[in-house]
């Protein structure tokens, strides 16, 4: 802090010149010079040079690491290459040869990889992956919250579960039950007390204790708890390449288990192979076994040595590269050979059946010894015999599919896009790894045709097979048993040998039988490289024709033989045998076809190539005639005839198709150097010199490339190795003059050669170009400097590799072979060279720079101007005016031996060179695949840096200056090329662009880095100056990806200089604006300068912390509201600062608290940046639903205590809810214009600006906030506001509810996407660059991929476990609470800064809202308790604020206590009771009760009393009886969803009726249910709390002002609820509406009233009680009237029209509820024993309905064992039932009406509104039964009424009167037959008519067969007078009902005669039948009338007539 660094007077100097010459971009508002604007880079400090003048104060420990990079950061690892196979493979003749000695080493080095040992801490390698994440929350607390202890209330049917899960205790205080206790509160056990609660101590004191402890038993790291951003493939991702390894295709294991034939009579052998019938190809070797029985093989003893175990396998793994559907298993059988065709030969196999044997023995045993003679002699040769095929993917697909089948993506690398075209045609299913092995037995073969044996025929036969009308099945077959075992191959099979008979890693045991892994003939090229040594040959003998030979030659074999000269003992012993046999022969012959003068062949024989071959290498062919009778004097074979082909051609391998001539005699002398093509003198050849004899020849070979170009590159470079001229390369001979131009044209040509051999040969050719690069050979004395053409054809070769393996590249664009050579193969050739040559010149670069270069280039190269000015005349001159005559001697002058001095060039240094002068194709194939170039750049500086010990050497004087002028000049050439052509080849630029950024971030670990710095600006210089003309996104991003890469290196800290002390610069100003920090507000005192400039993005923190203040000028410039054209890009600029720090908060090397704390400083600016976006950040408060039962969003009024309560409750008169306080600017239009950022930005961004806050240090923080100003600070604080509502816990029924949601259709939309996009490579990479949010012009959340639920949680599965879900809400819970402490510990440093300056007193009710806020979401029990203390320490400290200035607070806070006091969580109750028990003390101490106080006193003092000061035993004495209902009541109601929706409703009921005296409270009661009505769609209930509210709001505006158009008070509504009455303000006690605070609600008012009322008629309206909505508006009308409000009055008889409407449409289809009776008895339920209640549910419930959910609700409560429900409706005698348990009796009752009331209740509505009584009844007899006879069936009738009418306000009502009326059976009789009679008349007079139903209802009345039908009524009371006087008026009254009733079914058969079609005439003549038979049974009884009622009558009429 003494002094002013050097580099500033440099800096002030530079950038007052710069800008004098710039325009100032937008951003830059600072009036002074040295100000830079943020969109331009500033010069970076000369690190090494501030290191050095800086030395480190800290000796060692973690602070001193963030200075240096450590000593062992990079290094050079030769690790040992893999072998799969137990024996390396190599050449076994030596290394004579230098190309198989270069191939050798090429397969066997070690690898060469460069370690950076702390890469893997970058982000690049350190992702915060998934897997990562879980890892690092391991032992996660859990937090516990009361939302996930609540049941969710939102249904009836959730009840159960929802009490299942809180069941359990939810902490271990005796109080964890308390809502269940809540009927007995007075008994439940205290919470614990809070120690040294009531303690004085000073202020300072209580802070630090606070303070403790929230710091104890933190979460260390914030981004372990948030979710990893959503990004597939981060862009500096750096993913290491896969090591080079032989390539297989899909692994198929066939095992052969047994082969049997109906006969067994001779030896067979079998041999397997794979061919590809669309490709026409034979697509493996194949693989010989033997299946015969040892009696079997014995047979041939005389011709078989000892079998080696190689030959004895019964198993082989074939490998397939390019499954389809026509690839077929092929097996063939072959015989020993005999006399006679194939036909004759199989013919016994056809014939004889095995279940025959007995009756042919003889003939069997004849063939038998037919057989053992013709193996004694014929032994050695071979016939064919018979083959089958099958077809692989019906296998395959029949077997069926394992879970997990095999990734198609392991091959695409190695296919070219031609073939990956081709394969995907109809082959996407044949994958042949993931089916269930399967058995096969194949029963059928078919035989061989002699003349159909060739290939050909096969394919033939083949595509027949696959048709349904096969030829083949015609066919007659030869009957065997074949067992194949097929399956895919495991991962490492043991005894495994290799195609070359190496036994494969693991193999235990070499005795064991092994498996054959069987060498695939790939269907299509395969582009791998090679790593293992192979040389095999395959000749495969086709056809031969001597149909033109003289003499007899028909039983034709041929003899294969490989020769190493011409004597017959030079036949080598090469030839693989084939099965149960040795392994090698030096000798092989073809089978045999029987009299065929013209064979075919089928056979392959597999040669061991020698890895050296010489011109004397020849394969040598012998034909013979085999004689198969046994004749005397005849030989068994005689030659006729010889071939040769010589293995090598101008030095090249010879393969390929042949057609030889034979010729008739022995060769001559040296004719192996010849071709029998050349007529050789005096020999006699078969058909005059003719090819007779077809053949080809197939090389696998890791030796030989097959491609002239490569051939001729390798003779020529080895050439100059060996320094043996003249060189034969082909059919030239190369002088030594010639040997440079041919060198440079073979160089050139490379680029013709095929890309398969180059591929192939990849490592040896690339090693070949670089060691001529660096070591230019000496040829005629001359130095050839051949960098450029090198250069070129790399350029050439990699730009193929790119174009046409274009399946097989990263994100980046890098081709996974190339990488992979350059990380493990590539490395600087050793001294020695390749084979030690001396021929090859060496010196050091620093003395010279080699011929044929543009050495004299200007250097003008070193500034960004890359133009490349003329080339020297003769550049060759100066290289020899360096070297002089040491150099120029010709080749003749090197003695033997003499080594001469030689000219070492840098690779790197001459790649820069190269690349840096090239132009035209060559500078663009370099920049198409920069990457490359960059990367051997880098590896190379490395190598070069390890081997000469100069890593530990200063970076300043690590490299010559030329070479960093070239690395200068390439940087800014290919920034230029960014800029000018990203519009035009955007792909390209990508490329290029994230290879310069890797290249510049790998520079940073071995150059200078001020220097790579600079470079980075030369980048940063160009992009900005088009930035500045163009405004374009893309060009933004690409900056940024840069920036991104760049950031990502592993010692990103280090490199800011973390621990560098920010000087304020020499200003000559008093202050320094700070515009362009984005932060205008900020004070900016001298003093303090140096406190701002770490908070600002000044000029010096720029420049010290160079690539922090790059990231976060970028986060500024793109977040700045005015540059509306990178809104697209805030996700992808905040992703990248919110990488950067998840990477350094989860980095093991910055754990230390102060470590993190230097760290954190590089971001302090990033508060200042998140302040100015507040106004943009998306609006969490809005969005975020409180998922807990009883949170609602603030001022929705719809809360248990909603904003006007607690206003109420603090004495504050105020006519709207609290609103946001002004300064929270979330949703003001004004600052919203630009388009707000989306949930997942924003929460980034917060959780950015918390690890800060979290980990700065907190006396710079508080330095800080001193200085800024209160709208600062204020601003600030509404950041934290909106950070809480960012990280609320949002609940694990919000997890669960997300998991429901299955977007099922957006992932098929997306899989579908990703199939159409892998056409072509122009979609790839559009999707590439989607994937890293490139988007533009689209809001950043519009991404297909993206589901966008603003919490990242769910990764793309959708259907997750409960584990999960638990641990998803595990991490939110600690997130939320972490990030509230942190907010906490903000809020703290806050209030000191306050307390300091004594000036900032407004800046406290910001802090009491955040705090008051943060109480208002959901919080876990641990922050509650931290918040709690903080708020106590506030109240404390501030107690004016709370009780006088911020009263609007002070209610809230109550309202907040109030909530807490009634938690489920005893530590929240007892710090909750705690501070509302401080707060009251204070209020008192401070001797303010005035009257707006009041309120809260009374309304704290009893909850305190209830709840917590009963415990504190001391003279707090207070009258807890007085208010004990009311307070009981409302924390009852608290915890309210734990209570079951009638509870809660019943308890809400009874604090609106305590509430009775205070019209505001009570008002709001209502306006809550009303809403908590609505919410379970009981609108009548509903509709009916507004309506009491209206009638309330009535009678307290009549009071105030008597206008005549407004209701007189409650009376005005009784037409619509009789109930309303109650809320008449009649009494004595109750408050005047004039008194202060009282009826000052905004529904005290005439518009209120309107309010109420229309939401009144729109609730009747969804209740469909449509004639009450008529009644509401008969109120509404005359209001509106007296406003003239036509438009309201057209509106109201709109809606009029609409009611009256519906109820005419609705008729006879309406259904209002059911009502039941429920009674409760036992002492368990409380105060509830032996009430009785009518319940009210919706239509349509059933009894076992409601019975059920009231079981399984007090079951919950109580136990379910405790529970019963009483199953009768008789009385309940309380001393049966068992006093232990909860009884409910539940009886279904209907509304009851006398006779009087039924002529007002005419319609439905009328019957079922206004209902007070209810009936029910039940049946008895006197001796017990419920039901008996006709003559003794009793009936009791229960008249139940209730306190109030239904529909009311709540859903149940208390039954207040109940009488029983009991009917006489006779009465019963006469209540049934009258039910009957009506049923009879309503549906005969029913309109329109249902015939069914008359039906149904007459089959009732007159059937016969009717058990207590009428008849017996009839029978049973009306056959006898009664004895008994009384009844004599009933016996009357039946008679008349069966008067009524006869009529009535007259009527109604007449009716339904009426309504009958002609097949039911005779139902209707049966009902006639049965009705007239019914009638006259009923004459007698019905006519019979009792004389004595009706002698008065008749005396009366006799007076009258007198």
């Amino acid at each position: 802090w003494r002094h002013i660094p050097s580099w500033f007077f440099k800096t002030k100097t530079h950038e007052t010149i710069s800008l004098s010459l710039r325009k100032l971009s937008n951003l830059t508002r600072a009036p002074l010079a040295f100000q830079v604007p943020l969109t331009e880079a500033v010069e970076p400090v000369d690190f090494e040079e501030y290191l050095i003048t800086h030395p480190p104060i800290v000796e060692s420990g973690p602070l001193r690491d963030l200075i240096e990079f450590p000593p062992d950061d990079i290094e050079v690892i030769y690790t040992p290459r893999d072998c799969r196979t137990v024996v390396q493979a190599v050449p076994e003749e030596g290394d004579t040869d230098p190309h198989v000695r270069d191939c050798a080493r090429s397969y066997t080095e070690d690898w060469a990889i460069v370690n950076r040992k702390y890469h893997k801490l970058s982000t690049g390698f350190n992702p915060n992956t998934l897997d990562k994440q879980k890892e690092r929350q391991k032992g996660l607390p859990k937090q516990v919250f009361e939302a996930d202890e609540m049941p969710d209330s939102s249904s009836y049917q959730d009840d159960q579960d929802d009490l299942k899960r809180r069941s359990m205790s939810i902490d271990d205080t005796p109080r964890g039950s308390w809502a269940c206790s809540i009927f007995d509160l007075k008994n439940s056990l205290p919470d614990a007390l809070l120690p040294h609660l009531l303690d004085r101590a000073p202020n300072e004191e209580i802070d630090r204790h606070n303070e403790e402890q929230r710091k104890t038993s933190r979460n260390r790291e914030l981004f372990a708890l948030h979710p990893a951003p959503d990004e597939e493939d981060p862009i500096e991702r750096h993913c290491v390449p896969e090591v080079p390894k032989e390539h297989f295709g899909q692994r198929l294991l066939v095992k052969c288990l047994s082969l049997k034939f109906e006969i067994e009579i001779e030896p067979i052998f079998a041999s397997l192979a794979l061919y590809d019938v669309k490709e026409k190809k034979k697509i493996s070797e194949n693989f010989f076994f033997d299946l015969n029985s040892e009696q079997t093989k014995a047979m041939l003893r005389p011709h078989i040595q000892t079998a080696a175990i190689s030959t004895l396998a019964r198993s082989a793994i074939f490998s397939i590269t390019y499954p389809s559907q026509d690839i077929f298993l092929v097996i063939k059988l072959e015989k020993v050979l005999q006399q006679g065709d194939i036909g004759e030969c199989a013919e016994p196999y056809m014939v004889f059946k095995e279940s025959d044997a007995a009756k042919n023995k003889e003939k069997l045993e004849k063939l038998r010894s037919q057989s053992e003679q013709f193996c004694q002699r014929l032994g050695r040769y071979r016939m064919p015999f018979a083959w089958t095929a099958i077809h692989l993917m019906n296998i395959v697909n029949s077997a069926g599919k394992r879970k997990g089948s095999w990734s198609e993506r392991r091959n695409s690398s190695i296919m070219g896009r031609r073939s990956l075209e081709r394969t995907t045609s109809g082959d996407e299913a044949c994958s042949l790894t993931g089916f269930r092995p399967a058995t096969l037995t194949i029963t059928n073969f078919f035989k061989q045709e002699g003349d159909r044996l060739s290939d050909e025929d096969l394919y033939k036969f083949l595509a027949d097979m696959r048709r349904p009308s096969s030829v083949l099945r015609r066919l007659r077959p030869i009957t065997a048993q074949l067992k194949l075992d097929i399956s895919p191959a495991p991962e490492n099979p043991h005894y495994c040998l290799t195609p070359d008979l190496l036994q494969v890693k693991p193999y235990p045991d070499s005795r064991v039988r092994p498996t054959r892994e069987i060498l695939e003939f790939p269907a299509r090229d395969v582009y791998v490289p090679n790593t293992t040594y192979r040389n095999l040959l395959y000749v495969n003998p086709q056809s031969l024709n001597f149909a033109n030979r003289q003499g007899s030659a028909r039983n034709i074999t041929v003899k294969v033989q490989f020769m190493n000269g011409e004597d017959p003992n030079n036949a080598m012993q090469v030839i693989f045998g084939k099965s149960s046999c040795a392994d090698f022969y030096k000798e092989a012959y073809t089978a045999v076809v029987y009299h065929n003068r013209s064979p075919d062949f089928h056979d392959e024989i597999k040669i061991k190539l020698p890895a050296s071959l010489s011109d004397h290498h020849h394969i040598l062919f012998t034909f013979y005639h085999v004689s198969c009778q046994q004749k005397q004097n005849t030989p068994l074979e005689t030659p006729v005839g010889y071939t040769w082909i010589p293995m090598l051609q101008n030095g090249r391998l010879r393969t390929g198709h042949f057609c030889l001539p034979v010729s008739l005699e022995k060769p001559p002398q040296s004719y192996s150097v010849l071709s029998p093509d050349v007529p050789l003198p005096g020999m006699k050849w078969v058909d005059n010199h003719r090819g007779v004899f077809n053949v080809e020849l197939v090389a696998v070979s890791t030796i030989h490339t097959q491609d002239q170009y490569l051939d001729k590159f390798f003779a020529l470079v080895h050439a100059l190795d060996e320094h043996v001229f003249p060189v034969r390369i082909g059919d030239m001979r190369i002088m030594e003059n010639n040997l440079e131009t041919e060198l440079k044209s073979s160089i050139a040509a490379l680029t013709s050669a095929q890309l398969e051999p180059v591929v192939r040969f990849l490592h040896l050719l690339l090693d070949k170009l670089v060691l001529l690069v660096v070591r230019p050979p000496v040829i005629a004395g001359q130095i050839v400097n051949l960098g450029q053409a090198s250069f070129e054809v790399m350029a050439s070769v990699v730009n193929r590799l790119h174009k046409y393996l274009d399946t097989s590249q990263d994100i980046h664009g890098r081709n996974s072979l190339l990488s992979s050579y350059i990380h493990y193969v590539f490395r600087l050739p050793s001294p020695g060279g390749l084979g030690g040559s001396v021929h090859y010149a060496t010196m050091a670069r620093s003395a010279v720079r080699p011929a044929s270069l543009n050495l004299s280039r200007s250097r003008s190269l070193s500034n960004s101007n890359p133009d490349i000015s003329g080339t020297p005349t003769s550049p060759d001159d100066e290289v020899r005016s360096i070297i002089g005559s040491k150099v120029r001697v010709k080749a003749d002058y090197f003695p033997s031996g003499f080594v001469a001095l030689r000219l070492t060039l840098l690779f790197h240094e001459e790649l820069a060179l190269q690349w840096v002068v090239s132009s035209g194709s060559v500078r663009e194939g370099a920049l198409q695949q920069a990457w490359f170039f960059f990367e051997l750049m880098v590896k190379s500086i490395i190598h070069h840096l390890y081997f000469a010990d100069r890593l530990e050497s200063p970076r300043k004087n690590r490299f010559p200056e030329r070479f960093m002028d070239d690395i200068t000049a390439l940087v800014s050439t290919i920034a230029g090329d960014i800029v000018s052509r990203f519009q035009k080849d955007l792909e390209l630029v990508e490329r290029l662009n994230t290879s310069l950024a890797f290249f510049l971030n790998d520079l940073l670990s071995v150059m200078d880095r001020g220097f790579v710095f600079t470079l980075v600006r030369t980048y940063w210089k160009q992009v900005s100056t088009k930035l500045y003309a163009l405004q374009n996104p893309t060009l933004e991003s690409l900056r940024l990806d840069f920036l991104r890469i760049v950031s990502s290196h592993e010692h990103y800290v280090t490199l800011n200089l973390p621990c560098s002390l920010l000087t304020p610069p020499a200003s000559p100003s008093p202050s320094v604006s700070s515009a362009t920090s984005q932060s205008s507000g900020f004070s900016t005192h001298v003093q303090d300068q140096k406190i701002a400039n770490m908070f600002e993005l000044c000029v010096p923190f720029r420049e010290q912390h160079y690539l922090a203040g790059l990231v976060l000028s970028e986060l500024s410039v793109i977040l700045d509201p005015d540059n509306e054209g990178m809104f697209g890009l805030h996700k992808k600029v905040v992703s990248v600062v919110h990488n950067l720090l998840s990477s350094h908060d989860s980095d093991p090397r910055y754990a230390d608290p102060e470590v993190k704390a230097r760290v954190a400083m590089l971001y302090l600016p990033l508060i200042g940046i998140v302040m100015e976006t507040l106004p943009q950040l998306h609006d969490f408060t809005g969005t975020s639903s409180k998922l807990s039962g009883g949170e609602e969003t603030e001022g929705e009024g719809n809360s248990m205590i909603n904003q006007t309560v607690a206003m109420a409750i603090a004495g504050t008169s105020t006519a709207s809810p609290m609103s946001r306080p002004s300064s929270f600017l979330l949703n003001s239009q004004a600052s919203r214009q630009h388009g707000s950022f989306s949930a997942e930005s924003s929460r980034s961004l917060l959780i950015c600006l918390l690890w800060v806050l979290k980990n700065a240090d907190e006396l710079v923080l508080q330095k800080w906030f001193t200085d800024l100003s209160v709208s600062q600070l204020n601003r600030l604080l509404d950041l934290l506001y909106l950070c809480v509502s960012c990280f609320e816990y949002k609940g694990k029924k919000a997890f669960e509810r997300m998991n429901s949601l299955t977007f099922k259709k957006s992932k098929d939309m997306k899989a579908k996407l990703e199939e159409a996009i892998l056409g072509s490579i122009g979609a790839r990479q559009e999707m590439v660059r989607r994937s890293r949010g490139h988007a533009f012009g689209s809001q950043e959340n519009l991404r297909w991929r993206k589901d966008m639920t603003h919490w990242r949680q769910n990764s793309e599965r959708m259907d997750k476990t409960r584990a999960e879900l638990e641990h998803e809400a595990l991490i939110d819970g600690n997130l939320a609470t972490e990030a509230n402490l942190i907010i906490l510990d903000t809020l703290e440093i806050i209030v000191q800064t306050v307390s300091v300056t004594e000036s900032k007193e407004s800046i406290l009710g910001g802090v009491l809202k955040v705090l008051l806020h943060s109480m208002a979401c959901n919080q876990s029990a641990l922050y509650l308790q931290h918040c709690f203390a903080t708020q106590r320490a506030l109240v404390s400290k501030f107690p004016e604020l709370l009780f006088e200035e911020e009263t609007e607070q002070c209610a809230d806070l109550c309202l907040r206590l109030l909530r807490s006091c009634s938690s489920s969580i005893s530590t929240i109750r007892s710090h909750a009771s705690a501070s509302l028990y401080l707060l009251m003390r204070q209020n008192f101490e401070i001797g303010n009760v005035s009257t707006a106080a009041k309120p809260t006193v009374n309304i704290i003092s009893p909850t305190l009393q209830l709840r917590h000061l009963m415990r504190l035993k001391g003279d707090v004495q207070l009258d807890v009886q007085k208010l004990h209902f009311l307070i009981v009541t409302i924390i009852k109601s608290l915890p309210s969803a734990s209570s079951g929706y009638i509870l809660v409703s019943v308890l809400t009921f009874r604090i609106a009726k305590g509430y009775q005296t205070s019209p505001d409270l009570r008002l709001t009661w209502l306006q809550n249910m009303a809403g908590k009505h609505s919410e379970r769609n009981n609108h009548a209930e509903a509709a009916q709390c507004l309506v009491h509210s209206a009638a309330l709001v009535a009678e307290y505006l009549s009071m105030l002002e008597d206008r005549k158009y407004l209701p007189v008070g409650c009376v005005t509504f009784q037409n619509i609820s009789s109930n309303v009455l109650e809320e008449s303000a009649v009494s004595d006690d109750v408050v005047s509406p004039d008194e202060e605070g009282i009826c000052s609600g905004k529904y005290f008012t005439e518009i209120g009233l309107v309010g109420l009322l229309e939401q009144a008629a729109a609730s009747f309206s969804m209740a469909g009680m449509y004639e009450a909505v008529n009644e509401v508006y008969k109120v509404l009308i005359p209001i509106h009237e007296a406003n003239r409000d036509a438009k309201k009055l057209s509106t109201i008889h709109g809606k009029l029209q609409e009611a009256f409407s519906k109820i005419v449409h609705q008729n006879g289809k309406r259904m209002f509820g059911t009502y039941f009776r429920v009674g409760f008895y036992g002492s368990k339920f409380g105060d509830l024993d032996e009430q009785e209640f009518v319940y009210k549910e919706p239509a349509i419930t059933k009894l076992a309905e409601i019975s059920h959910r009231l079981e399984s609700f007090y079951g919950e409560r109580f136990g379910e064992d405790q529970v019963e429900v009483i199953k009768d409706s008789n009385p309940v005698d309380k001393c049966k039932l068992d006093p232990n348990k909860a009884f409910i009796q539940i009886t279904y009752v209907e509304p009851y009406f006398d006779t009087y009331e039924m002529k007002d209740r005419i319609t439905y509505f009328d019957k079922n509104y206004n209902l007070r009584r209810f009936v029910y009844c039940t049946p008895f007899t006197l001796d017990g039964r419920a039901h008996g006879d006709l003559h003794e069936q009793f009936k009791r009738k229960t008249i139940l009424t209730t306190s109030h009418a239904f529909p009311y306000i709540k859903t149940r009502i208390n039954i207040v009167h109940k009488e029983e009326i009991i009917s006489t059976p006779i009465e019963v009789a006469i209540e049934d037959m009258q039910k009957k009679t009506q049923e009879l008349a309503f549906a005969t007079h029913q309109d329109p008519a249902d015939a069914k139903m008359l039906q149904m209802v007459l089959q009732g009345s007159v059937g016969t067969t009717v058990n207590q039908g009428p008849l017996e009524v009839a029978q049973v009371f009306l056959s006898e007078i009664p004895s008994d006087p009384k009844l004599y008026r009933h016996h009357n009254k039946l008679r008349l009902c069966f008067k009524d009733f006869t009529k009535r079914c007259e009527d109604a058969l007449r009716k339904n005669k009426s309504l009958i079609g002609p097949d039911q005439k005779e139902y209707q003549r049966e009902l006639e039948r049965n009705y007239h038979r019914l009638k006259e049974a009923l004459q007698p009884l019905i006519n019979r009338k009792i004389p004595q009622l009706y002698k008065p009558v008749l005396q009366f009429s006799l007076n009258r007539s007198i």
